[in-house]
């Protein structure tokens, strides 16, 4: 057995040093993880470090980023945030009681619909005093469907001949995690990249009041039960100091190459962490409430960008 867990970790080692090369793009690493997994090769580690790894990545990122146009992306995606954010939510409940799915798992994966997909399930789910079960079913889902997003999103968005900027706010509205958003704009392009991650993680910032919502609404909740996102408050202050001390702009870019890197290896986590057969666990109305809800977002979102 001791034997086995080293040569894994040694192979996911040398995996994640691979990763940073410049071939390996963002479909490499996450199919790398999912192959590893599939054939039954896993850390037990790797699920410890991905959320890390994809935050100290998304706050390296920013030092790379300008300010006016992060602002200008933070105005114009504003408004599609936040309706988005509440029409995903409600209709994530409706489709939750149509498929007949748990109510907790309904509004966990709603949640991770409509804002950061395991971000805002794992910031939730004390609030509602969901069970293990229900929290797993929940994040497989949006794994899934994330992987799924991360390869089909750019070919889509090639073939409907979208602009950069279009493409980066539909990804961040319609795909759930951070990691498969700024993966997707990362193969779309850089400017598909700034907008997609910067609208993203305005995003994430409704875990707040919707927590709050939640600890109001709910029974047994507590303030203590309500995460805060401080990497999106190190991600704004990384592109903020960067903005302000232009004098070390050479320093910076090797810090925003490190988190485009680092990337890399958070999507390989990701990848490496699905499971077939956890997969089948959670169940045909999850899935199908899941994919449902995953659809109708992706659809409408497009339509609504375009008009």
């Amino acid at each position: 057995m001791n034997k086995k867990i080293k040569k894994t970790s040694w192979l996911y080692t040398v995996i994640i040093f691979v990763c940073f090369l410049p071939f390996v793009s963002p479909v490499i690493a996450l199919g790398t993880g999912i192959l590893l997994s599939a054939l039954g090769i896993k850390s037990d580690n790797a699920g410890k470090y991905t959320a890390k790894v994809l935050q100290a990545s998304i706050v390296l990122m920013g030092f790379g980023m300008s300010l006016h146009e992060v602002l200008a992306a933070s105005k114009s995606g504003f408004l599609h945030t936040a309706v988005s954010v509440s029409l995903v939510m409600i209709c994530g409940i409706l489709l939750g009681r149509l498929f007949k799915v748990e109510k907790n798992i309904s509004l966990l994966i709603a949640s991770g619909t409509a804002i950061c997909g395991g971000s805002a399930i794992a910031a939730l789910a004390p609030i509602l005093n969901s069970k293990d079960y229900q929290n797993s079913f929940a994040l497989i889902v949006v794994f899934v469907l994330n992987g799924l997003a991360l390869l089909l999103f750019p070919l889509v968005g090639w073939k409907l001949g979208l602009s950069q900027e279009t493409f980066g706010n539909w990804a961040a509205i319609a795909i759930h995690d951070t990691s498969s958003v700024v993966g997707a704009g990362a193969v779309y392009g850089e400017k598909a990249l700034q907008v997609a991650t910067t609208v993203k993680l305005i995003r994430a910032l409704w875990i707040i009041p919707l927590s709050i919502l939640l600890a109001l609404l709910g029974k047994n909740t507590s303030r203590k039960s309500i995460r805060f996102p401080w990497f999106i408050l190190f991600f704004v202050l990384a592109i903020g100091f960067a903005n302000l001390f232009p004098a070390f702009a050479t320093t910076y870019s090797h810090f925003s190459w490190l988190g485009k890197r680092g990337m890399m290896v958070a999507l390989f986590l990701i990848g490496s962490n699905i499971s077939y057969r956890e997969m089948k666990q959670s169940g045909v109305k999850s899935f199908a409430l899941g994919i449902s809800l995953w659809v109708l977002t992706s659809v409408a979102s497009l339509v609504m960008l375009s008009l």
